[in-house]
């Protein structure tokens, strides 16, 4: 083959950072070397692989095309590197995509346990919504996900990590603060702030209601966990976040958990990863880690719930 593992690579690299000076940063090389390797990719293959935008270099059709394929390629070639190396010294780079609720409130202690214990191993973090972490890892874009609910691409094995539920939720000055139980026919006039479809916060959601209320007024949208809590602090809305997102506020008296009889919501966390994927003694680490966490903070599969359940 003319192509070669280190041409993918800066290919790679460029995708990721959008100059040509950052990747070459990235894998340690100068830029006229990372410039050369990409110019004879591009003649090799005969196609441009990327435009200029501004300051920024972005994949053409055929970049996008090529893109999978070359991770696919190149983490094959770092398994097989890996195993020849010795299986218990963990050390190396991670790529994790983990959805916002894991990222905000499980992942920095995890990630500082692993500082601690494993010095040389380096966890790429990406956060975003479960379905672009589903979609990350099936692309070879991350080694392990993190999701919240299920997953059904077959592509994926999923592991559960741990438990939580979702918690529906107003401001303690919404009306419906004081109420000691809260009507599905309330929940249906009300007006709602809630998380992005895609999102396995919003999909768990759904189909928690599905079946018990048919028309529900969403008012606003959005991806940022923080933005629908301060809507929901001015007093007007109802929503519903996991409960690790909204405990302490609750905890302080500033928000309210409607007791809603009908609608219960519990969903998992789990990692996720490419079912055909060799042993990887960074990926199997950072799960141990993960689920030693858990366990040592009294949340292995009980995060936020009642010990009977």
């Amino acid at each position: 083959m003319r192509y070669s593992l280190k041409q993918l690579a800066v290919f790679d690299a460029i995708a990721s950072t959008g100059s040509v000076s950052q990747a070459a940063d990235k894998l340690a090389m100068t830029q006229s070397a990372a410039s050369m390797a990409l110019s004879q990719l591009e003649k090799m293959l005969g196609r441009p692989l990327f435009e200029r935008q501004g300051k920024r270099l972005v994949l053409t059709h055929w970049g996008n095309w090529l893109r999978p394929r070359a991770k696919h390629l190149l983490f094959d070639a770092r398994e097989i590197e890996l195993g020849f190396y010795d299986q218990h010294v963990i050390s190396g780079e991670l790529s994790l995509g983990a959805s916002q609720t894991a990222a905000e409130h499980l992942i920095p202690d995890l990630i500082s346990n692993i500082d601690g214990e494993f010095p040389e191993l380096r966890i790429n973090l990406e956060v975003r919504n479960t379905s672009k972490v589903i979609e990350g890892v099936r692309d070879y874009e991350y080694e392990l996900g993190i999701i919240e609910g299920r997953c059904d691409d077959s592509r994926l094995h999923q592991e559960v990590w741990c438990r939580d539920h979702l918690v529906i939720f107003v401001s303690k000055h919404h009306p419906f603060a004081t109420l000691e139980k809260v009507s599905l026919s309330q929940l249906e006039q009300a007006k709602w702030v809630l998380r992005e479809p895609g999102s396995g916060t919003r999909r768990i959601f759904d189909s928690a209601i599905h079946g018990f209320i048919d028309d529900l007024d969403v008012w606003r949208e959005y991806e940022h966990v923080p933005v629908l809590r301060t809507l929901v602090a001015n007093g007007r809305y109802v929503s519903c976040l996991p409960f690790l997102d909204v405990e302490k506020y609750i905890e302080r008296g500033e928000f309210v958990a409607l007791n809603v009889p009908e609608i219960k919501i519990e969903r998992t966390l789990s990692f996720v990863w490419r079912a055909n994927s060799v042993d990887n003694p960074l990926r199997d680490c950072l799960i141990r880690e993960a689920k030693r966490l858990v366990k040592l903070q009294h949340r292995q599969l009980q995060v936020g719930l009642p010990n009977n359940i």
